[in-house]
């Protein structure tokens, strides 16, 4: 299975894939964290789920890139994810 994953994501190592997945990890569990003290410093409702996934939806974004830094992968997130996300949007060419 990791073979596959390295090939498809253009990665060298097993260590490699493991890092990704615990970035990965990280950043998903801390947007969520972080989510709440937003709403109540927001006022919002943590009942209102709508615009939640939409808070965790922007922190998960920023949060990726800053723990992807931590761990050395910024360069492989910014390139597999905001290059390919911005060149189908039509902001790069």
């Amino acid at each position: 299975m990791f073979e596959k994953l390295k090939k498809r994501w253009g990665l060298n190592s097993n260590t490699q894939i493991v890092i990704i997945f615990i970035v990965f990890g990280i950043t998903g569990s801390g947007s969520l964290y972080i989510s709440n003290p937003l709403m109540d410093y927001l006022s919002i409702s943590s009942d209102n789920i709508i615009l939640r996934i939409i808070i965790v939806t922007f922190i998960y974004q920023f949060i990726l890139l800053i723990v992807a830094f931590v761990f050395g992968q910024f360069k492989w997130f910014w390139n597999f994810f905001y290059v390919k996300l911005f060149k189908k949007i039509g902001l790069m060419k």
